[in-house]
């Protein structure tokens, strides 16, 4: 900054002497003055610019070698962060091959067991099914005795009415009478 202000000073100086060499001579006093007032007011300028600007670009400079600090502990935590997530996505990845997996797993024990239970009910069914024709068989035999007998009955008794005669009816009745006789016989001797 100081150099700055000298230089212009110079600069101002210099256009001084290159008027003065023309030979203005009109209003060349009050140029005079123009041009030492602005080599004045330059100089405070100058001065005011040297004396604030010095620590006013000190502190900017700080501010902005902080700022590159700040920049770059943010540039580190954001490649962390980063890196955690890269590190996370390679860990979900493994999680989900692990799920799948593991639902294989689970699919495959669940498919054993459904077939076992599947196993045991179809045994059930069958053991109720034999259960059941035996039941049918034993009705259907017992319903075949049945009617067997009535079969059997129906053909002894057209056959005894076959044979049976007027003679053979009075034989019958005489032998049943007797029959009943003999046990008063024998309840009157006792």
């Amino acid at each position: 900054m100081k150099r700055a202000a000298w230089l212009l000073i110079a600069f101002g100086l210099a256009a001084f002497a290159q008027r003065s060499k023309t030979g203005e001579t009109e209003g060349g006093g009050l140029e005079a003055w123009k041009w030492a007032n602005f080599v004045v007011l330059a100089g405070g300028l100058g001065y005011l610019v040297g004396k604030s600007a010095g620590p006013l670009f000190a502190a900017r400079s700080r501010k902005i070698r902080q700022d590159m600090l700040d920049a770059e502990d943010a540039r580190k935590e954001a490649e962390a962060r980063a890196a955690e997530v890269d590190r996370r996505l390679a860990d979900l990845e493994a999680d989900i091959a692990a799920l799948r997996l593991e639902s294989q797993r689970e699919a495959q024990s669940e498919i054993v067991r459904i077939q076992r239970q599947t196993a045991a009910e179809i045994g059930k069914i069958q053991a109720h099914a034999q259960r059941e024709i035996a039941a049918a068989g034993k009705a259907a035999r017992t319903e075949l005795k049945r009617y067997a007998a009535e079969l059997a009955l129906s053909l002894a008794e057209q056959k005894i009415r076959a044979c049976m005669t007027p003679q053979a009816e009075d034989d019958l009745v005489r032998g049943f009478v007797s029959d009943l006789r003999r046990p008063e016989s024998r309840a009157q001797t006792n």
